[in-house]
């Protein structure tokens, strides 16, 4: 559970002065969903600015300079320890001439298959969500269809938001909660990952925005906003998502590679063969338990599965 947030000035009507305390007040208020790490994007002179420290949001101290464009991040740790900054959001990432970073909310549980499957570069980075950015990044562009790409191969849950270096803004909408606000007099987009957060952010910013417009956002829809306010939506196929949705019910487990796996002694070989012949009744195919234990379950967790209904 992390939060994303930001804002869109697109009409520059407030001063850089005005812009750090709307994202200080309003990445405070996200700590609600994740202290362990804050992080901020932004496009200035032509060029991608990531800030991000292992810190809550109100240790933070942001000097945001004349920007029209903030994308943030909140993060409560799942994968990757947070003192390592590379593995806190967001993350960058730049292809040809073009410069992007991306920010995670949820928790991804094929990375580690998908980065066989998809041949993907081996990374220092820990966390998940990078899988993400590998995923749009092998598409060797930042689109509707490099980011509709990546999201029809995560399973796990998700919402993701993407700045690039032309002041585009995305967000990714999976199965995790997003709120967009449209503050049109004030000429400014203002989101959090939950409405709650953003009403109460809202409360404590001392400026005038008028009434708010929330901006409708489905799972399996993309939204594009651009520098100049104007949106363009696109959409993905969500059926992985549906159809992996049995890993929720369970706390996220991740080992590098299940010990259950590496150790194959013959005890254990038999084990996960009896385990597989089990499981079949309950309509899991062989590699849907190898899968499994690569993600980190041990057999006594898919055990636990069986038994408890969710398949």
């Amino acid at each position: 559970m992390c939060c994303l947030f930001g804002i869109l000035d697109y009409k520059n009507r407030f001063n850089t002065k005005q812009k750090n305390k709307i994202i200080s007040l309003l990445s405070v208020a996200c700590e609600a969903r994740g202290t362990d790490a804050t992080g901020i994007a932004y496009n200035h002179n032509g060029h991608l600015s990531i800030y991000k420290r292992p810190l809550a949001a109100h240790k933070m101290r942001f000097n945001i300079p004349d920007v029209n464009l903030i994308m943030g991040h909140t993060r409560m740790t799942t994968q990757g320890n947070e003192k390592y900054n590379f593995n806190n959001h967001p993350f960058y990432c730049k292809i040809g001439n073009t410069e992007f970073a991306l920010a995670h909310n949820g928790v991804l549980y094929n990375d580690i298959t998908l980065r066989k499957t998809e041949k993907l570069p081996e990374t220092i980075i820990e966390t998940d969500s990078y899988i993400a950015v590998q995923l749009i990044e092998k598409q060797k562009r930042l689109d509707f269809a490099s980011l509709g790409y990546m999201a029809e191969r995560l399973s796990g849950s998700f919402t993701i938001t993407v700045v690039d270096n032309d002041n585009n803004l995305y967000f990714v909408k999976g199965d995790n909660p997003m709120c967009i606000y449209h503050l049109q007099e004030a000429g400014i987009y203002i989101y959090a990952s939950t409405e709650e957060i953003l009403k109460k952010a809202l409360w404590r910013i001392p400026y005038r925005f008028g009434k708010p417009k929330k901006i409708e956002l489905e799972m399996g829809e993309i939204l594009k906003i651009d520098r100049h306010g104007k949106m363009e939506k696109s959409e993905f196929d969500t059926s992985l998502l549906s159809a992996i949705s049995y890993y929720s019910h369970f706390p996220y487990r991740h080992i590098s590679i299940s010990s259950e796996r590496k150790t194959k002694s013959p005890c254990q070989q038999e084990y996960i063969r009896q385990l597989k012949s089990h499981a079949s009744f309950y309509g899991y195919t062989d590699d849907m338990v190898d899968m499994l234990l690569d993600e980190g379950y041990t057999t006594d967790d898919i055990e636990e599965m069986l038994y408890c209904g969710v398949y």
